[in-house]
Protein backbone atom coordinates (compact mmCIF):
# COMPACT_ATOMS: atom_id res chain seq x y z
CA UNK A 1 0.00 0.00 0.00
CA UNK A 2 1.48 3.34 -1.07
CA UNK A 3 1.93 6.00 1.61
CA UNK A 4 2.40 9.74 1.13
CA UNK A 5 4.07 11.97 3.72
CA UNK A 6 2.25 15.25 4.41
CA UNK A 7 3.46 17.49 7.25
CA UNK A 8 5.37 14.58 8.81
CA UNK A 9 2.27 12.36 8.77
CA UNK A 10 1.96 9.22 6.63
CA UNK A 11 -1.29 9.01 4.67
CA UNK A 12 -2.35 5.84 2.89
CA UNK A 13 -3.21 6.40 -0.77
CA UNK A 14 -6.38 4.34 -0.69
CA UNK A 15 -10.07 4.69 -1.43
CA UNK A 16 -12.90 4.02 1.02
CA UNK A 17 -13.87 0.52 -0.10
CA UNK A 18 -10.26 -0.66 -0.19
CA UNK A 19 -9.75 0.84 3.27
CA UNK A 20 -12.69 -1.17 4.62
CA UNK A 21 -11.29 -4.37 3.11
CA UNK A 22 -7.85 -3.62 4.56
CA UNK A 23 -9.28 -2.90 8.01
CA UNK A 24 -11.24 -6.17 8.11
CA UNK A 25 -8.60 -8.33 6.44
CA UNK A 26 -7.18 -9.53 9.75
CA UNK A 27 -3.60 -9.21 8.54
CA UNK A 28 -2.87 -6.84 11.41
CA UNK A 29 -5.33 -7.29 14.26
CA UNK A 30 -6.44 -5.09 15.80
CA UNK A 31 -6.38 -2.61 12.93
CA UNK A 32 -6.03 0.91 14.36
CA UNK A 33 -7.44 3.52 11.98
CA UNK A 34 -6.72 7.27 12.12
CA UNK A 35 -8.36 9.93 9.95
CA UNK A 36 -6.10 13.00 9.69
CA UNK A 37 -7.64 16.25 8.45
CA UNK A 38 -6.00 19.61 7.70
CA UNK A 39 -6.27 20.84 11.29
CA UNK A 40 -4.65 17.67 12.61
CA UNK A 41 -1.83 17.88 10.07
CA UNK A 42 -1.22 21.52 10.96
CA UNK A 43 -0.93 20.52 14.62
CA UNK A 44 1.47 17.71 13.71
CA UNK A 45 3.68 20.13 11.79
CA UNK A 46 4.32 21.86 15.12
CA UNK A 47 4.39 18.76 17.33
CA UNK A 48 6.55 15.78 16.41
CA UNK A 49 4.97 13.70 19.18
CA UNK A 50 1.49 14.07 17.67
CA UNK A 51 2.85 13.18 14.23
CA UNK A 52 4.58 10.10 15.63
CA UNK A 53 1.33 9.09 17.36
CA UNK A 54 -0.60 9.12 14.08
CA UNK A 55 2.23 7.34 12.28
CA UNK A 56 2.01 4.37 14.66
CA UNK A 57 -1.52 3.59 13.47
CA UNK A 58 -2.22 0.69 11.12
CA UNK A 59 -4.22 2.69 8.58
CA UNK A 60 -4.24 6.46 7.95
CA UNK A 61 -7.03 7.96 5.83
CA UNK A 62 -7.17 11.39 4.21
CA UNK A 63 -10.16 12.95 5.96
CA UNK A 64 -10.65 16.26 4.23
CA UNK A 65 -10.27 18.11 0.97
CA UNK A 66 -7.43 20.13 2.48
CA UNK A 67 -5.32 17.00 2.88
CA UNK A 68 -5.89 15.97 -0.75
CA UNK A 69 -5.11 19.49 -2.02
CA UNK A 70 -1.93 19.61 0.07
CA UNK A 71 -0.81 16.31 -1.46
CA UNK A 72 -1.32 17.72 -4.95
CA UNK A 73 0.54 20.92 -4.18
CA UNK A 74 3.58 18.93 -3.06
CA UNK A 75 3.40 16.86 -6.27
CA UNK A 76 2.53 13.58 -4.53
CA UNK A 77 -1.22 13.47 -5.17
CA UNK A 78 -3.56 11.29 -3.17
CA UNK A 79 -6.15 9.67 -5.41
CA UNK A 80 -9.08 9.80 -2.99
CA UNK A 81 -10.47 11.59 0.03
CA UNK A 82 -11.83 9.20 2.65
CA UNK A 83 -13.98 11.05 5.17
CA UNK A 84 -13.81 9.31 8.53
CA UNK A 85 -17.58 9.25 8.95
CA UNK A 86 -18.05 7.70 5.50
CA UNK A 87 -15.44 5.05 6.29
CA UNK A 88 -17.34 4.37 9.52
CA UNK A 89 -20.66 4.06 7.69
CA UNK A 90 -19.15 1.66 5.17
CA UNK A 91 -17.92 -0.45 8.09
CA UNK A 92 -21.38 -0.33 9.67
CA UNK A 93 -22.97 -1.53 6.45
CA UNK A 94 -20.56 -4.46 6.33
CA UNK A 95 -21.17 -5.16 10.01
CA UNK A 96 -24.93 -5.34 9.46
CA UNK A 97 -24.49 -7.63 6.48
CA UNK A 98 -21.93 -9.96 8.08
CA UNK A 99 -23.14 -10.04 11.69
CA UNK A 100 -20.21 -8.10 13.14
CA UNK A 101 -20.57 -6.50 16.56
CA UNK A 102 -20.03 -2.74 17.06
CA UNK A 103 -19.30 -0.69 20.19
CA UNK A 104 -19.70 3.12 20.27
CA UNK A 105 -17.53 5.12 22.68
CA UNK A 106 -17.74 8.89 23.00
CA UNK A 107 -20.01 11.91 22.90
CA UNK A 108 -21.91 13.75 25.59
CA UNK A 109 -24.76 12.47 27.73
CA UNK A 110 -27.14 10.32 25.67
CA UNK A 111 -25.32 10.83 22.36
CA UNK A 112 -23.88 7.33 21.95
CA UNK A 113 -27.21 5.77 22.95
CA UNK A 114 -29.17 7.88 20.45
CA UNK A 115 -26.59 7.20 17.74
CA UNK A 116 -26.95 3.47 18.40
CA UNK A 117 -30.73 3.64 18.05
CA UNK A 118 -30.53 5.65 14.83
CA UNK A 119 -27.88 3.39 13.30
CA UNK A 120 -29.84 0.23 14.07
CA UNK A 121 -32.84 1.71 12.25
CA UNK A 122 -30.65 2.77 9.34
CA UNK A 123 -28.84 -0.58 9.01
CA UNK A 124 -31.29 -3.44 9.64
CA UNK A 125 -29.57 -6.33 11.36
CA UNK A 126 -26.80 -4.17 12.83
CA UNK A 127 -25.65 -5.33 16.26
CA UNK A 128 -24.58 -2.45 18.52
CA UNK A 129 -23.26 -4.55 21.38
CA UNK A 130 -22.54 -1.61 23.68
CA UNK A 131 -22.05 2.12 24.05
CA UNK A 132 -20.60 4.52 26.61
CA UNK A 133 -20.25 8.28 26.75
CA UNK A 134 -16.91 10.01 26.28
CA UNK A 135 -16.68 12.11 29.44
CA UNK A 136 -15.28 9.51 31.78
CA UNK A 137 -11.93 9.80 33.55
CA UNK A 138 -9.31 8.49 31.14
CA UNK A 139 -7.25 6.95 33.93
CA UNK A 140 -7.83 5.09 37.17
CA UNK A 141 -10.73 2.91 38.18
CA UNK A 142 -13.38 4.40 35.86
CA UNK A 143 -11.12 3.94 32.86
CA UNK A 144 -10.51 0.30 33.83
CA UNK A 145 -14.26 -0.25 34.12
CA UNK A 146 -14.80 1.10 30.60
CA UNK A 147 -12.10 -1.20 29.20
CA UNK A 148 -13.71 -4.15 30.99
CA UNK A 149 -17.14 -3.17 29.63
CA UNK A 150 -15.77 -3.17 26.08
CA UNK A 151 -14.05 -6.54 26.54
CA UNK A 152 -17.23 -8.07 27.94
CA UNK A 153 -19.25 -6.81 24.95
CA UNK A 154 -16.86 -8.62 22.55
CA UNK A 155 -17.05 -6.08 19.69
CA UNK A 156 -15.49 -6.70 16.30
CA UNK A 157 -15.47 -2.94 15.63
CA UNK A 158 -14.92 -0.11 18.12
CA UNK A 159 -15.47 3.56 17.25
CA UNK A 160 -13.75 5.97 19.64
CA UNK A 161 -15.04 9.53 19.32
CA UNK A 162 -13.22 11.87 21.71
CA UNK A 163 -11.54 14.16 19.15
CA UNK A 164 -7.85 14.48 18.29
CA UNK A 165 -5.44 13.75 19.93
CA UNK A 166 -7.25 12.37 22.98
CA UNK A 167 -8.92 9.54 21.08
CA UNK A 168 -5.65 8.48 19.43
CA UNK A 169 -3.78 8.49 22.74
CA UNK A 170 -6.54 6.48 24.42
CA UNK A 171 -6.66 3.94 21.61
CA UNK A 172 -2.91 3.35 21.63
CA UNK A 173 -2.83 2.94 25.41
CA UNK A 174 -5.78 0.52 25.43
CA UNK A 175 -5.31 -1.63 22.31
CA UNK A 176 -3.95 -4.50 24.40
CA UNK A 177 -6.90 -4.27 26.81
CA UNK A 178 -9.76 -4.53 24.33
CA UNK A 179 -9.99 -8.26 23.77
CA UNK A 180 -10.38 -9.60 20.22
CA UNK A 181 -11.60 -6.37 18.59
CA UNK A 182 -10.68 -6.37 14.88
CA UNK A 183 -10.94 -2.66 14.05
CA UNK A 184 -10.55 0.40 16.28
CA UNK A 185 -11.15 3.75 14.58
CA UNK A 186 -10.97 7.29 15.92
CA UNK A 187 -13.91 9.12 14.34
CA UNK A 188 -14.11 12.48 16.13
CA UNK A 189 -17.59 13.99 15.96
CA UNK A 190 -19.27 11.16 14.03
CA UNK A 191 -21.50 10.17 16.94
CA UNK A 192 -23.00 13.67 17.05
CA UNK A 193 -23.97 13.28 13.39
CA UNK A 194 -25.38 9.78 13.83
CA UNK A 195 -27.33 10.96 16.87
CA UNK A 196 -28.88 13.78 14.81
CA UNK A 197 -27.29 16.53 16.88
CA UNK A 198 -25.14 17.77 13.98
CA UNK A 199 -26.03 17.66 10.29
CA UNK A 200 -23.55 17.09 7.47
CA UNK A 201 -23.43 19.34 4.43
CA UNK A 202 -25.73 18.57 1.48
CA UNK A 203 -24.12 16.15 -0.95
CA UNK A 204 -23.65 18.82 -3.60
CA UNK A 205 -21.52 20.88 -1.20
CA UNK A 206 -19.58 17.85 -0.01
CA UNK A 207 -18.95 16.69 -3.58
CA UNK A 208 -17.10 19.91 -4.44
CA UNK A 209 -14.97 19.77 -1.32
CA UNK A 210 -16.62 22.54 0.68
CA UNK A 211 -18.05 20.57 3.59
CA UNK A 212 -15.57 22.35 5.90
CA UNK A 213 -17.12 25.71 5.02
CA UNK A 214 -20.62 24.37 5.73
CA UNK A 215 -19.52 23.20 9.18
CA UNK A 216 -17.97 26.59 9.92
CA UNK A 217 -21.19 28.30 8.91
CA UNK A 218 -23.23 26.09 11.24
CA UNK A 219 -20.63 26.13 14.03
CA UNK A 220 -18.87 29.54 14.02
CA UNK A 221 -16.50 28.35 16.75
CA UNK A 222 -14.81 26.30 14.02
CA UNK A 223 -13.67 29.52 12.33
CA UNK A 224 -10.61 29.33 14.56
CA UNK A 225 -9.49 26.38 12.41
CA UNK A 226 -9.49 28.40 9.19
CA UNK A 227 -5.84 29.57 9.49
CA UNK A 228 -4.73 25.94 9.82
CA UNK A 229 -6.43 25.04 6.53
CA UNK A 230 -4.67 27.90 4.74
CA UNK A 231 -1.32 27.05 6.33
CA UNK A 232 -1.39 23.48 5.15
CA UNK A 233 -2.07 24.67 1.58
CA UNK A 234 0.55 27.41 1.69
CA UNK A 235 3.55 25.33 2.75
Amino acid sequence: MNQILIRNVKIDDIDRDTAVEAALSGQRTPCWVVTPNAVMLDACAKDDESAALLNRATLSLADGTGVVLASRLQKTPLHARVAGIEFGEALLERAAREGLRVFLLGGGAGIAEQAAQNLCRRYPGLCICGHFWGYFKKNGEEDRRVSALIRAACPDILFVCFGFPLQERWIEEHLHLLGDVRVVAGLGGSLDVWAGKVHRAPKIISSIGLEWSWRMMLEPKRLKNLPAIFRILRK
